[in-house]
């Protein structure tokens, strides 16, 4: 019997990714990392800045995303964000770039605890790519 289920990722622009040979998925979900496998209870949950690592027959792949909000359902694992970027092709300038922009956001005075929290955790995440 198949142990696989299949993926869908979405941006504003695209349908980003589309597999169904996935065996396991791990997201970097509000209560911390959730590995998703095959019959998964349904979820409904809220994405933090993180790597979404994709595990399956056609290899394994590791994405950024900043935010984003993960559904799973029927075996069928949907992800919708508004930014996502492949580690592989991610180049050390984009990189660099995402996290000054982070280290700018913080050093702002008025900013909210929640917003504190989330580009902290982007630049934590930032920072272990390097």
């Amino acid at each position: 019997m198949s142990e696989e289920f299949k993926i869908e990722i979405v941006n504003p622009e695209k349908s980003f990714l589309v597999k169904d040979d996935v065996s396991e998925v791990v997201v970097p979900a509000y209560e911390g990392e959730m590995g998703i496998l095959k019959d998964h209870i349904s979820i409904i949950s809220f994405l933090k800045p993180g790597i979404i690592k994709i595990l399956s027959k056609s290899g394994n792949e590791s994405y950024y995303i900043e935010d984003g909000i993960v559904e799973f359902k029927n075996n069928n694992l949907s992800i919708l964000t508004s930014s996502i970027f492949n580690i592989a092709d991610m180049d050390k300038s984009k990189q660099q770039d995402l996290l000054k922009q982070a280290e700018e956001e913080s050093g702002k005075e008025k900013i909210s605890d929640q917003s504190r929290y989330l580009i902290d955790q982007k630049i934590e995440v930032l920072k272990t790519l390097n």
